[in-house]
């Protein structure tokens, strides 16, 4: 007899629909998985098997093959246990076919014992089994992550046993319910606050108009300076996450197995902050099984990476079409897949090899030669990806006493939701969304500047080197300066203060 159930794989970030077919016949005891599975999926015979068994039920001395179509389509990892396990009860006869069963999509790991186990991906198989108009079967882990997607309806399973029972028995079945996206951000409240950063003015200014026009950053300072502490409060003044974009980003985290302890949505922007020996492959994307990297998986949030200089050249030039498309195309023999990556970067590096040119506090012993070159890792187009450089000074003990609290998260962001609001009136639906995405066009009709400032550019271009890039991001900086401050007009002091936000520049053009 045959038994067909509904599964899902994925492709990159998508469900896709699989198809299990059971087929027990007379004959030598066997078990035959066809349909390109890949070594988790070869192996649910076992768990399969002890999982029946322990659960009460009969597990055939027969002829037993598992097809999985589409035959093409390679199938990777253990969520597909579940569905083999209730094909071969449908297929005995010890659970009905039909009714239920037809509109049911399965997904789970089984335990030996018959528990079903979380898996990832439940988030996408939710969205796919809404449009297939399918309930979702899935560990009564995951269940609430199943059941953000609205209009899902979403089955939690806690054993083998109970599924059968559910699939067996006529009635309504217990849904999970649908939680508002409010309370998810209500019980993940931010664990960091602009108000601990005492002094670093200049700093805290830079990071609040890179979050108000969604400009790249990098920060340069010696060791100590607070550059990793100011960074990780930049999500913190971002606008909050609307519940699409917690959708697709959760969506993201869901599929490569990464999800906050205790929350089945991510509720706060994500904030990555991958250590300097990543390889191009977890910075990007890809694998055997193509999986989304750290430029996806910080979508919507910051991606941080330290100790910028100490990345492999290929890792940072692999950032080019990310910061530049905000997505990115991974390329195999198989096709193409594309990933979303709307970040934004903030990096941070030392001004030299010692870590302490610049510094009051300690000499530095790099030669001109050596400092140059220690910059010279960080590529020219990368450099003008990035809006805002500005130099971290190292604030003392006696500073630190003496600094009056810092200003509040919750101050800095409501100046930053103004700001993106003018930025929403002027773009209107997009794209571009926010300043740092502004292309030729949208900069000679937003950002026009009076002779006085543009006098004041042009000098400031042929004194510090900067490129034509580097001219567009002065200007897309000194337009959100002017949102910041409620100015229709881009003034000479907006162009002035971006020109500031250009470190790097001076550094290696000036010295």
């Amino acid at each position: 007899m045959i038994a067909r159930v509904h599964a899902a794989d994925f492709i990159g970030i998508e469900a896709v629909p699989v198809e299990v077919e059971v087929d027990v016949r007379t004959g030598l005891p066997s078990y035959t998985t066809v349909g390109l599975p890949d070594t988790a999926v070869r192996e649910s015979r076992e768990r399969v098997k002890a999982a029946v068994r322990n659960a009460g039920f009969h597990y055939p001395a027969e002829q037993i093959t598992v097809n999985l179509a589409p035959a093409d389509l390679p199938k990777e990892g253990s969520q597909l246990d579940l569905a083999i396990a209730v094909g071969l009860l449908a297929a005995t006869g010890q659970i009905p076919h039909g009714g239920e069963l037809d509109r049911a999509l399965l997904l789970g790991e089984l335990a030996l014992g018959g528990r079903v186990r979380s898996v990832k991906g439940v988030l996408a198989a939710s969205l796919l089994s809404v449009n297939a108009g399918r309930r979702l079967w899935c560990p009564e882990a995951d269940a609430p992550e199943g059941a953000l997607v609205p209009d899902a309806e979403v089955v939690p399973v806690r054993t083998l046993r109970d599924a059968a029972t559910l699939l067996t028995e006529e009635g309504e079945l217990a849904l999970e319910p649908h939680r508002p996206f409010e309370e998810w951000q209500r019980e993940r409240p931010d664990a960091c606050d602009f108000r601990e950063v005492r002094g670093q003015g200049h700093m805290k200014r830079a990071l609040e108009v890179a979050a108000a026009g969604g400009h790249n950053a990098l920060l340069m300072g010696p060791p100590g300076s607070g550059k990793s502490m100011l960074a990780k409060r930049l999500p913190t003044i971002l606008p909050p996450l609307s519940f699409p974009e917690a959708l697709e980003t959760s969506r993201i985290r869901s599929v490569h197995g990464v999800r906050e302890e205790g929350l089945a949505v991510t509720a706060r922007r994500p904030f990555r902050s991958p250590h300097h020996t990543i390889s191009y492959a977890g910075m990007i994307g890809g694998g055997a099984a193509i999986r989304p990297g750290e430029v996806s998986l910080a979508h919507y949030g910051v991606l941080f990476l330290d100790e910028l200089t100490e990345f492999k050249r290929d890792v940072l030039e692999s950032l080019r079409q990310p910061l530049e498309d905000r997505r990115v195309t991974i390329s195999r023999a198989r096709g193409n897949l594309t990933f979303p990556s709307s970040f934004t970067l903030v990096a941070a590096a030392n001004p030299c090899p010692c870590g302490y040119y610049g510094d009051s506090r300690r000499e530095c012993v790099c030669t001109p030669v050596q400092i140059r070159r220690y910059l010279g890792r960080i590529s020219g187009p990368l450099l003008d990806r990035i809006d805002i450089q500005v130099e971290v000074a190292a604030v003392t003990p006696a500073e630190l006493r003496r600094a009056p609290e810092g200003e509040s998260s919750e101050a800095i962001r409501e100046r930053v939701l103004a700001a993106r609001e003018l930025q929403h009136r002027r773009f209107g639906e997009g794209p571009p969304f926010v300043n740092a995405e502004m292309g030729s066009r949208d900069l000679r009709r937003h950002c026009a500047i009076d002779a006085g400032a543009e006098r004041f550019l042009v000098d400031a271009m042929d004194r510090l080197g900067i490129t034509a890039r580097g001219h567009d991001r002065i200007l897309k900086v000194a337009r959100t300066i002017a949102d910041l401050a409620g100015s229709d007009a881009v003034a000479r002091e907006h162009v002035a203060e971006a020109v500031q936000y250009r470190t790097l520049d001076r550094r290696l053009f000036v010295e």
